[in-house]
């Protein structure tokens, strides 16, 4: 593990302490909703704004489709494996299912693969990062807000359960007027027509975008103090190991035997869905108020367990 993921590792705990940190003192207030204000700001400001960027300047053309299938196809495999189980089983909350697949398939793209992809493989490599980085939120927080929104219309409270029709109508106002899925589509819009997107506007944007990162791990923070681990570390240690494991080899088997990827490429691929649960997962259990404890359990110890599974990938990989 090079110099510069380590320190960027201790960059990313250090921030989490302080969340932790604030939430003891009461630094940031002394009522237990300051996680969830936090985690609003987030959601309802600063994620929106850094999709609709993103998702306007994109180079659609450009991307390498190919390599992205090989990394999206089973990780997209991997979450509906995990919600349609966790529906099953029955005994969660109605956003429950969701939350748990979030958690097994959103990776730290940003914070951790982004330096780790360009110590080791250059400006190559995150080249095609950045690619996967790109379609990343847009594509899993896409299925999962359907999903979810569409357990919450069937879990309906009051009066008789709607039929399939107002089911879908429902799901679908409620998957479009959505701080996630809203600010893609007029992203996509925006691309399209080839709208100018500069000046103030874009300065705004890039703003209140770079406050995702800092915001999202002072709330892991406060969430960490607020729930700790006590109930949670098995549900915990399962998701982890979906993400640091299961998921890497499903990329790997359909990156490399699958779509013939090698070298670079595949290495790649291969890490960024080796890569520690996302603080989004957080963000989308707060949102929907459901196994908070759980998906801040499981991004601290899933990073923590990085340390270790990050360098056994590279080994493995080295095979290739």
């Amino acid at each position: 593990m090079s110099s510069v993921v380590v320190l960027r590792l201790l960059a990313i705990f250090a921030v989490i302490g302080l969340g932790w940190f604030a939430g003891r003192t009461k630094l940031l207030g002394d009522g237990s909703d300051t996680a969830r204000v936090m985690s609003n700001a987030a959601f309802y400001l600063f994620t929106p704004a850094l999709l609709f960027r993103t998702t306007a300047r994109i180079d659609l053309a450009a991307l390498p489709w190919a390599t992205l299938a090989a990394f999206f196809g089973p990780v997209v495999a991997l979450l509906l494996v995990v919600y349609l189980r966790e529906r099953r089983r029955g005994g969660l909350e109605p956003a429950g299912p969701a939350v748990r697949a979030i958690s097994v398939s959103f990776g730290n793209t940003v914070q951790l693969g982004i330096p780790i992809v360009t110590a080791l493989f250059g400006e190559a490599g995150l080249a095609l990062h950045v690619a996967i980085v790109s379609l990343h939120a847009l594509t899993l927080l896409t299925v999962l807000t359907v999903l979810v929104e569409a357990d919450l219309v069937r879990a309906h409270v009051g009066g008789d359960r709607p039929g399939p029709l107002a089911t879908a109508l429902t799901t679908a106002r409620r998957t479009v007027v959505h701080p996630v899925v809203l600010p893609v589509l007029a992203g996509l819009a925006w691309n399209l027509l080839s709208l100018p997107l500069g000046g103030p506007f874009d300065e705004i944007l890039r703003t209140l975008g770079q406050a995702v990162v800092p915001v999202c791990l002072v709330t892991i923070g406060l969430s960490l103090h607020q729930y700790g681990v006590v109930g949670v570390a098995g549900p915990a240690v399962a998701l982890s190991v979906g993400k640091l494991v299961v998921q890497p080899a499903l990329v790997l088997v359909a990156a490399h035997w699958g779509a013939g990827l090698t070298g670079v490429p595949l290495a790649v691929v291969v890490l960024a869905a080796a890569l520690p649960i996302g603080s989004n997962a957080l963000l989308f259990a707060q949102r929907y108020r459901a196994r908070e404890g759980e998906a801040t359990a499981g991004i601290v110890l899933s990073t923590l367990a990085f340390v270790v599974t990050g360098p056994l990938w590279l080994l493995v990989l080295g095979r290739f």
